[in-house]
């Protein structure tokens, strides 16, 4: 671990679903819990692994999808319904809505009382929250980890950025990346509205994968940020084109669509919720209450968990915060 101050970007859904599906928790009335306690336990070992001196926890708004919906009707459409992959819990569709609701809510009241920032803006995806947070200049010189499962933030890796996946256990930095797929960060989406995203409904080009890609369109290797564009002049210029070529050429709306979506260089963020977002990240109040924390662990049949290293984390940021002003 360097010397840099560390700023934590959770993408806070992801970690919550992982949580919610495998975590076979109770709470004190029987009720599925482990979306709640998953996540903070998970957090608690982000904690001890990264070592935050701030962390920002960003979920997607009310209505988050619906701009990129626009742009494409088909985007995150016929995802199937959320499954506990346990049997020893039984819900209905109906009853795991309102239980995945009340989790949540009650993650955000244990949230609530940590020194933790927390985000979300209606019509707006976390997605493009965390890219804003992760450029934003109150952070520049830290070591920024966004922390998800999710490839799409394989776009934001930089000298300064890197996204750690805690599902795979695996850190991805700019490094790993030109070596791994032969694409620099600055192209990656790029790459992947090529290949396109089978999670959000996003269809790519028949017979393109990454290693294509790499194979195909060398440049993309290069710090230079291509667009679209650039990829059908490639296929239109080529002397022998390839059925990939051809098929990118017969599809470049899709390419184009894909593009326009999955980008998080210039996140889809209005200039008031940009002024929002400022507004929480250089004002917010880092107020500890573990003795809340603790109660409310109690009152949800919990207490018997060791969070120590949690509280020691969160007394560090609010004492850090402290000495600041």
């Amino acid at each position: 671990m360097d010397d840099k101050k560390r700023l934590i970007i959770i993408d806070a859904l992801n970690l919550f679903i992982r949580n919610y599906v495998v975590n076979p928790t109770l709470d004190i009335d029987g009720n599925p819990f482990g979306g709640c306690i998953g996540f903070v336990k998970s957090l608690q070992k982000i904690c001890k692994e990264l070592r935050p001196h701030e962390l920002v926890i960003c979920w997607d708004g009310i209505g988050g999808s619906q701009k990129k919906k626009t742009m494409n009707k088909d985007y995150k459409a016929g995802r199937k319904p959320l499954r506990f992959n346990r049997r020893m819990i039984q819900l209905d569709e109906k009853d795991q809505a309102e239980n995945k609701i009340y989790q949540q809510i009650r993650l955000y009241e244990y949230l609530n009382e940590l020194p933790v920032i927390q985000l979300s803006l209606d019509g707006i995806e976390a997605d493009d929250v965390i890219a804003y947070v992760s450029r934003h200049k109150k952070y520049d010189g830290w070591r920024k980890i966004i922390v998800s499962s999710d490839k799409d933030f394989f776009q934001l890796c930089d000298g300064d950025t890197v996204v750690f996946r805690p599902i795979q256990k695996e850190l991805i930095d700019r490094g790993v990346l030109i070596i791994k797929d032969q694409i620099h960060p600055n192209n990656y989406a790029l790459a992947r509205a090529l290949v396109g995203d089978k999670s959000d409904n996003l269809p790519g080009i028949r017979g393109i994968g990454m290693k294509t890609v790499a194979k195909q369109f060398s440049f993309l290797l290069e710090a230079k940020q291509y667009e679209a564009e650039d990829i059908f002049k490639h296929c239109e210029g080529l002397e022998k084109q390839l059925a990939c070529h051809r098929n990118i050429l017969a599809n470049k709306e899709v390419v184009s669509s894909n593009y326009d979506i999955m980008q998080l260089y210039k996140p889809a963020i209005s200039y008031t919720n940009k002024k929002s977002i400022d507004y929480n990240l250089t004002e917010f109040e880092y107020d500890y209450n573990k003795t809340n924390f603790v109660k409310m662990l109690m009152k949800d049949g919990q207490s018997s968990i060791n969070f120590s290293m949690l509280y020691v984390v969160m007394k560090n940021i609010r004492r850090k915060h402290e000495s600041s002003n």
